[in-house]
């Protein structure tokens, strides 16, 4: 693992957002001949270069997936691609499906094409528990996201390119996720608005799950979606331990800050999956994650028989166990 991108060319699409520019800077640690940081984020990319200036081998790239020409460009003499470029927030997707199909399904499938064109050696698209039994718009364009990268390895003919796609939920800190909206609510002394306290969902921080998504791209044969095994919470646990850990932080008492219950926003569901019975057929475990592979490329280790959902099969998080997981952020953020 130390050597898997020592001299190697990489490409993140997505390369600004949480995930995709933290796989940028652990990548940068095995000294590879290049990273490419490709997004539309314009400020964003900006942002990143001032932070990785002291690096001579980071090259940043404005461009779209929807551009397939300017993806060419980005990927030519590629050896690794990192898809993580998506749109992942699901009320925007509701409401914008059309823009949602056209970044999450129709950018993949230049991702793919791209890739299979410039025979890079592995494409890992990155993917979201949302894909799997999808009750909303960015849901179902992921799951085709997924679809499309698993299928590739059926039609590229003699090339090279092994295709493979890793799932996991919430990672915290996240941009637009949950944890830092409750706290900007805390900040100016509430109300904290939960869409449902019952509702439950993965979670994992950033750096763990992209040690995760290196792991995998290293493991990857083609055909495979790594599911990361991961923790979950109640929404209603997390934003209680929130007001009783940060509130005296900011100078309030934890007993003044309202919660307010907004219900489900569209496209929302109680409990998320990693992995469906169907799939189960053909999953194997390891330490830290499960396997869907093809029946011809089974890894080792004990088989999956049920599928993977938040609010039952995953560890849920207590409470307290919530308030020291904010403890470790808040001193890391201080």
């Amino acid at each position: 693992m130390a050597n898997l991108f020592q001299d190697k060319s990489i490409l993140v699409t997505g390369g600004t957002g949480s995930i995709g520019s933290e796989v940028v800077r652990k990548v940068l640690q095995q000294k590879p001949t290049v990273v490419r940081v490709f997004d539309n984020d314009e400020t964003a990319l900006f942002n990143l270069n001032q932070e990785l200036k002291s690096h001579p081998n980071v090259r940043f790239l404005v461009g779209d997936v929807r551009d397939k020409e300017r993806l060419q460009r980005a990927a030519e003499s590629i050896d690794f691609v990192f898809h993580a470029a998506a749109f992942k927030h699901v009320p925007l997707c509701e409401y914008n499906p059309f823009e949602a199909v056209k970044t999450n399904v129709l950018g993949t499938q230049n991702v793919i094409e791209v890739a299979m064109d410039e025979e890079v050696e592995k494409m890992i698209t990155i993917s979201t528990d949302k894909a799997v039994n999808p009750v909303n718009v960015m849901g179902a364009s992921k799951m085709l996201a997924e679809r499309l990268t698993i299928s590739a390895n059926y039609y590229k003919g003699l090339r090279r390119t092994a295709f493979s796609c890793i799932r996991f939920g919430n990672v915290l800190h996240s941009r637009g996720s949950v944890i830092p909206l409750f706290l900007e609510q805390i900040k100016s002394g509430g109300p904290v608005t939960i869409t449902d306290p019952n509702m439950t969902r993965f979670v994992m921080s950033i750096s763990r799950a992209v040690d995760l998504v290196l792991k995998a791209a290293q493991m990857a044969r083609g055909g495979e979606i790594f599911i990361l095994k991961m923790s979950a919470l109640r929404i209603g646990d997390l934003a209680d331990a929130m007001v009783e850990e940060l509130a005296p932080y900011y100078g309030y008492d934890p007993k003044g800050i309202r919660t307010e219950v907004s219900g489900k926003r569209a496209g929302e569901k109680i409990y998320e999956e990693l992995l469906t019975e169907d799939e189960a057929v053909n999953v194997s475990e390891t330490e830290d994650m499960l396997l869907v592979t093809p029946a011809k490329n089974k890894e080792r280790g004990s088989q999956a028989t049920r599928e993977y959902r938040s609010d039952r099969d995953a560890v849920v998080l207590t409470r307290e166990e919530i308030r020291e997981m904010l403890k470790y952020r808040l001193a890391q953020d201080r």
